[in-house]
């Protein structure tokens, strides 16, 4: 029995947290998809199908491998499971019959014999997949499924909870914390590494959930740490006011106020300055004093472009999304619903536009092209030299193909902005 996670069609109004990355990589409660289902079961053989030019970097990040290939998935019986599925801790279907879950719509997963996978096997996942629709059962299943970023914010209050229970409650942790860490609420919903790192006047709140301090992450003092709350490997937490419902992934840099949001990893957020109901991509870096609003003035629900629209979320709580490689500098001050692309640079002063497109730059109220490809992927390897990450070809070429795809999009953009301006008089 092998388990094949799969992109379905859908990837894309995840953008721009999909730019650089498969929907299942995307962080939700402690962990990834692709980690959830490695780490409930480490002897399952896992294969994966995404976009081509994704698919170098995932062989980088989960060491070479097996992506897309069809030779590979006819080899044994498999669960396929769709990347922008939640499931429950351990709750993968090994035991069911052949059949195919749908929710609303969606492929949530189909369990099949290697025997029915041969009989169908075509030149494409989705063609394969097309088939076996039309042989195998069909049932309706409850399912979490993520369709929008803000569906990650949505459901990482649950999953936080879930991940402890089935997770971090079962693993060995510190034997005991500095005598000046203050625990408020229940301290068996702590999990502390062994290799993390307390300091003194460190207040960990475990009332509304629980917490869990990852290998190697260090929290120091006058920080506050609410539950559910995840902070992950090798992060550090300088004087901040982590809330409730938050989950920072690995080799992050955070201090301020962040409540309710998604850090994916190797992000800077040092300085004073509020995140709220966000989701932020990897090595971005935000400025001191850039804030988020995550809430109208009139509490109405907030509306997010998704592909080059205005859409009702339905919730009246919505921060930011931001993509990889994206900076901000010192005060910048980002509006409801904001989605900034990938690999931007932002100055403050004035309230952003709600919708940044990726390798922009936005300064003295213009949206403007930036440095160009190759100064900025010059900038970036600079970036993650300093967490001794080196910026591979793969990974390159990845950012090229971010870079050409969104080009007519920027230019269009960029022209319309310079139209307004000149009709402005400016």
């Amino acid at each position: 029995m092998k388990v094949c996670l799969f992109e379905d069609e859908k990837y894309d109004l995840l953008y721009p947290l999909t730019l650089t990355r498969a929907t299942f990589e995307l962080r939700c409660g402690s962990m990834t998809l692709v980690e959830r289902i490695r780490r409930i079961n480490p002897s399952v053989e896992t294969s994966f199908f995404l976009r081509d030019y994704l698919a170098p970097v995932l062989r980088e990040r989960l060491g070479n491998a097996v992506v897309n290939s069809l030779e590979d998935l006819s080899r044994d019986d498999a669960i396929l499971v769709n990347g922008r599925w939640l499931p429950e801790y351990g709750r993968l279907p090994f035991e069911e019959d052949e059949a195919i879950a749908m929710c609303k719509g969606d492929i949530v997963y189909i369990r099949v014999k290697r025997e029915t996978i041969r009989k169908n096997l075509s030149d494409t996942l989705q063609k394969t997949i097309e088939k076996l629709r039309s042989e195998l059962s069909v049932k309706q299943v409850d399912a979490r499924m993520v369709e929008y970023p803000w569906h990650l914010v949505e459901y990482n209050h649950e999953l936080l909870k879930e991940d402890f229970e089935a997770y971090w409650s079962k693993r060995e942790g510190a034997k005991a914390l500095e005598e000046r860490v203050a625990v408020v609420g229940d301290k068996s919903m702590l999990h502390i590494s062994r290799s993390a790192a307390i300091h003194p006047f460190v207040v960990l709140d475990t009332s509304s959930g629980p917490i869990m301090v990852d290998d190697g992450a260090r929290i120091y003092p006058f920080s506050r740490i609410e539950g559910p709350c995840y902070i992950g490997r090798d992060t550090w937490i300088v004087r901040g006011n982590i809330r409730e419902e938050t989950s920072i992934g690995p080799v992050c840099r955070v201090g301020g106020e962040v409540e309710a949001s998604i850090i994916q990893g190797y992000s800077n957020k040092y300085h004073t300055g509020f995140l709220g109901h966000a989701y932020v991509g990897e090595w971005v870096n935000i400025g001191a004093l850039t804030t988020n609003s995550d809430l109208k003035n009139d509490y109405s629900n907030v509306d997010v472009y998704v592909k080059g629209r205005l859409m009702d979320t339905g919730d009246m709580k919505v921060g930011s999304f931001i993509g990889d490689h994206t900076k901000f500098g010192i005060g910048c001050l980002l509006n409801t619903g904001t989605v900034v692309g990938a690999a931007c640079v932002l100055l403050g002063g004035e309230v952003l536009p709600k919708y940044i497109p990726s390798f922009c730059w936005y300064a003295e109220g213009r949206l403007r092209r930036g440095a160009g490809f190759r100064r900025t992927v010059e900038a970036e390897k600079r970036v993650m030299s300093r967490r001794s990450i080196v910026m591979s070809d793969g990974y390159v070429k990845m950012l090229e193909k971010i870079y050409q795809d969104t080009r007519e999009e920027r230019e269009t953009l960029i022209r319309k902005a310079e139209m307004r301006m000149e009709r402005g008089g400016i």
